[in-house]
């Protein structure tokens, strides 16, 4: 998780901590994160936190009164990934905000409201063109024989993969999604490569269907992405958009430069 300390609108302070999703982990693990790894900030008078898994209002009040706990002179407000990665593409304007990196998501976004929101099925149904989806894709046409020989090569070098193992760490072990998408950074490293090209132009198609295509004004709006895959991606992206009509908007690695410059 990213964090940035506000002063009379201006950034004072910008660290990352470990990372936390309700849906999948305990509340303790938060409260760790929050007690351990965040530096002396009992003085903060609000804090403004977009989560992942704070899709529900069950969990921004899970996660709301552990921050209250650290925080406890603080006004507090909770809300998705989604809402902040809308706020810092389109501010107070109109369009449709993606979410595309580890995971995938986007919404239709108008004035700092959210009018319609895609159905989020997590990693192992959904999150099309994600960064988990590209690894998955990936690491299955290694073992299934599909990747052409050079390629296998240099991907034998890099991971060494034993097959128990990987089973193990993918169904056995936590963070499965993180781990899958750790192999997205092979695709990064040889996007030039013509079967990784076209396997990622796939996974972004996929994308496009599923997240952009839903919305009727999808043609007439900009649209918007935030996340490491739409950031190292960007020209495919563009490509892939162009083929259907589509205007890409801004493309931001993280959604903290346009979240700094809102509370600024």
């Amino acid at each position: 998780m990213e964090w940035v300390v506000m002063e009379e609108g201006q950034m004072v302070r910008r660290f990352h901590t470990s990372g936390f999703n309700p849906n999948y982990a305990e509340p303790p693990a938060l409260e760790k994160i929050l007690f351990q790894e965040i530096p002396d900030l009992e003085e903060a008078g609000s804090v403004a936190y977009y989560g992942t898994g704070c899709g529900s209002e069950a969990n921004c009040n899970l996660v709301e009164g552990l921050l209250r706990k650290r925080f406890p002179k603080a006004e507090i407000y909770v809300s998705h990934d989604m809402m902040g990665a809308a706020r810092a593409l389109f501010g107070e304007g109109r369009g449709i905000a993606c979410i595309l990196g580890t995971g995938a998501n986007s919404c239709l976004y108008e004035d700092g409201k959210i009018l319609d929101k895609a159905v989020s099925l997590g990693y192992l149904v959904g999150d099309e063109g994600s960064g988990c989806y590209i690894g998955r894709k990936l690491v299955r046409s290694y073992y299934y024989g599909l990747m052409p020989n050079d390629l296998r090569a240099l991907f034998e070098v890099k991971y060494q993969l034993d097959l128990k193992s990987f089973i193990d760490r993918v169904y056995h072990q936590p963070e499965a999604s993180k781990y899958l998408a750790e192999f997205a950074r092979f695709a990064g490293e040889y996007k030039d490569h013509p079967f990784v090209r076209q396997l990622v132009k796939e996974c972004l198609n996929d994308f496009i269907d599923v997240f952009v295509m839903r919305y009727q004004d999808c043609h007439e709006l900009p649209i918007g992405f935030v996340g490491s895959v739409a950031y190292h991606f960007q020209s495919l992206l563009q490509e892939c958009l162009s083929a259907e009509g589509l205007t890409m908007g801004k493309v931001m690695q993280s959604p903290m430069e346009g979240l700094i410059q809102r509370y600024s």
